[in-house]
C-alpha cells in the first residue's frame, strides 16, 4: 500500500532567490502542493506539471480554509501522497509548522520540516536594518504581533513589562493592526517614545515598502503612507542604520512596473536583469512558440544540408528548432562541415557556440540588413542559402539575395502564435496608469498585443507609459498603432535594451 510523506517547507520571506536548495528538491518530487498566501507562487514552477496545487491562504481574516480544515486536508491527502506544504518564511517561526506536525504524527503519517529564511531576519536585511550591531544591541526578540483569538480568558501571553527593555531588537511578526496597542504597551513598559521603528511591507520584494519613525509617530506616519499587512515591525536602535545601509530600495529600477510581452519561454534573463535592477516585472507574452503546421519542408531542407553553401539563423528558436529536425533525423553537426553559418544578434551567436558551433558571420548591426551589407562583397550567383526561421517575417533578407543570384530556401522551423492572456487585468493596469514602462522586442509582440487588448480605451494611456522598443522595426510597428517610442537602444539587443531603459529612468529621476 502506497505510504504518503509530507514536507513542511519553508517558502522563505518573499523573493524568489531565498528559497532554500532542499526546498526546490522537494518540491521538484510534489504530488501535491499546498500552499500559503505568503509563499509565492513563483515556487509552484518546480513542481511537477501533474501536481495538485491547493491555495490555503489566509489575510485579513479572509481565510480561504481554517486551520483545523488545513490540518484535516494535510491527513488526507498526506497518507497516499508525497505533499508539499508550502509556508511563508520558517514553517516553526510562526508558521503553525508544530501544530501541523502534532497532527500529523497523531495520525502516524510522516513528515519533514525543511527550515526556510525567516521574514524576521530577511525582511530587516533588504530594509537595511541589521538586527544585530555591536554599537546598539546584543539581543533579539521575536514576538507576535496578532495573538489567537480564542487565548484564554482574553489574557495576553506577551510579557510587556519584561519585554519592552529586556531586549535591544525587537521584531513583531502580523502587526500592523496591533501597532497602536504595540507602541502604547512598549511606552506604558519603559521603552522610550523616541526609540525608532520600522514597518516593512512585502519585503525582499519588488513591492517592498518601508516606514520609518519612532514609537511616538509612527502610527501616524503609517496611516498617512498607508500602509497594509503583511508587514514586519522592527523595534530598536538598529534601526537607525536603514539610512546607510538601504541597499535595496536604491537600486535604479526600485518601484518601477515594467511589462515583459515576450514570449514567456524567452522572457527570463530579461526579467532577471531588470529584476537585478529593482524593477517590478510583470510578464504579459504576447507570443507563444509553436511549431510550424509541418515539419516537412525543414526536414527535406536536413536531408540535403551539405548541399548548401549557407545557413542563416535569424533568432535563437531558429537554432533551436532546427537542432531538433537534425537530430531527429539521426544526423548531428558533423553534417554541417563545410556549411558556413550566419546569425543576427549575440544570442542568436551564443545559441551556436553553445553547440561548438563557432559561425561565421555576425553583423555588427542585428538585423537582416546588416546581414545583406556583410554580403555584400562577396559573389553570391549560384551559392545556396537555407534560412530556418520562423513562418512569418520580413522578406528583405531572402529576396535581395535572390536578387543577387543566390538560391535561397526559405523553410519554417516555427511558428508565433497568440498565447492565452490575462487581457482585462493588464488592461485595468494601463487604466490605472500603473505601469512605468511596456516592453516589445519584436514587431509581433506590438501587433499581438494589440490584438488582445485593443487600442481604442488604452491608447491614450499607453502614452503616457514610456514604450521601449528593442529597434527601428519594432518601432515602427509600434507608429503604426498609435505609439509613440520613448526608448530606444543604439544596439538591437535584449542587453542594449535592458541598459537604455536603466538610462532613461535615471534621467527622469
Amino acid at each position: 500500500m502506497k505510504k504518503g510523506k509530507v514536507y513542511l517547507v519553508g517558502a522563505g520571506p518573499g523573493d524568489p532567490g531565498l528559497l532554500t536548495i532542499r526546498g526546490k528538491d522537494v518540491l521538484e518530487k510534489a504530488e501535491v502542493v499546498i500552499f500559503d498566501y505568503l509563499a509565492n507562487e513563483e515556487f509552484l514552477k518546480y513542481a511537477p506539471a501533474g501536481a495538485e496545487r491547493i491555495y490555503v491562504g489566509k489575510k485579513g481574516g479572509d481565510h480561504t480554509l481554517s486551520q483545523d480544515g488545513i490540518n484535516a486536508l494535510l491527513v488526507e491527502k498526506g497518507r497516499n501522497n508525497i505533499v508539499v506544504r508550502l509556508k511563508g518564511g520558517d514553517p516553526f517561526v510562526f508558521g503553525r509548522g508544530g501544530e501541523e506536525a502534532q497532527v500529523l504524527v497523531r495520525e502516524g503519517i510522516a513528515f519533514e520540516v525543511v527550515p526556510g529564511i525567516s521574514a524576521a531576519v530577511a525582511v530587516p536585511a533588504y530594509a537595511g536594518i541589521p538586527l544585530s550591531h555591536r554599537d546598539f544591541t546584543a539581543s533579539i526578540a521575536f514576538v507576535t504581533g496578532h495573538e489567537r483569538a480564542d487565548k484564554d480568558g482574553g489574557e495576553t501571553k506577551i510579557a510587556w513589562d519584561k519585554l519592552s527593555t529586556g531586549a535591544g531588537t525587537l521584531v513583531f511578526f502580523m502587526g500592523v493592526k496591533n501597532l497602536p496597542e504595540i507602541c502604547r504597551n512598549l511606552i506604558a513598559n519603559g521603552r522610550p517614545s523616541d526609540t525608532p521603528v520600522a514597518l516593512i511591507r512585502w519585503g525582499t520584494t519588488p513591492r517592498q515598502q518601508t516606514v520609518a519613525g519612532t514609537l511616538s509617530d509612527i502610527v501616524e506616519k503609517v496611516e498617512k503612507a498607508g500602509l497594509k499587512p503583511p508587514a514586519m515591525i522592527v523595534v530598536g536602535e538598529v534601526v537607525k542604520c536603514r539610512d546607510e545601509l538601504n541597499w535595496f530600495e536604491r537600486r535604479p529600477l526600485f518601484g518601477r512596473n515594467i511589462v515583459i510581452t515576450r514570449a514567456r519561454e524567452q522572457a527570463s534573463d530579461f526579467r532577471a536583469a531588470l529584476e537585478e535592477l529593482g524593477a517590478n516585472c510583470i510578464e504579459f507574452p504576447t507570443i507563444a512558440i509553436a511549431p510550424p503546421p509541418s515539419w516537412g519542408p525543414l526536414d527535406e531542407a536536413v536531408q540535403r544540408i551539405a548541399s548548401y553553401d549557407w545557413v542563416i539563423f535569424t533568432s535563437v528558436n531558429g537554432v533551436h528548432c532546427f537542432m531538433d529536425r537534425l537530430l531527429a533525423a539521426g544526423k548531428d553537426t558533423r553534417e554541417l562541415k563545410g556549411v558556413r553559418l550566419g546569425a543576427i544578434g549575440p544570442k542568436t551567436a551564443e545559441a551556436l557556440e553553445t553547440l561548438k558551433l563557432r559561425p561565421d558571420l555576425v553583423p555588427s548591426e542585428y538585423r537582416a540588413e546588416a546581414i545583406l551589407d556583410a554580403l555584400s562583397g562577396e559573389e553570391l550567383r549560384g551559392k545556396r542559402f537555407l534560412l530556418p526561421r520562423a513562418m512569418v517575417a520580413r522578406e528583405i533578407l531572402p529576396e535581395k539575395l535572390q536578387e543577387w543570384g543566390a538560391q535561397v530556401d526559405v523553410v519554417p522551423a516555427y511558428q508565433t502564435v497568440l498565447p492565452e492572456a490575462e487581457a482585462p487585468g493588464m488592461a485595468k493596469l494601463f487604466r490605472e496608469d500603473a505601469v512605468d514602462c511596456l516592453t516589445f522586442t519584436s514587431s509581433s509582440t506590438v501587433s499581438n498585443f494589440f490584438e488582445l487588448l485593443g487600442k481604442e480605451d488604452i491608447l491614450e494611456h499607453l502614452n503616457r507609459t514610456a514604450v521601449a522598443c528593442i529597434g527601428p522595426i519594432t518601432a515602427d510597428t509600434a507608429k503604426k498603432f498609435g505609439l509613440k517610442t520613448s526608448i530606444m537602444p543604439s544596439v538591437y539587443t535584449i542587453r542594449g535594451l535592458i541598459d537604455s531603459i536603466l538610462t532613461h529612468f535615471v534621467k527622469t529621476e
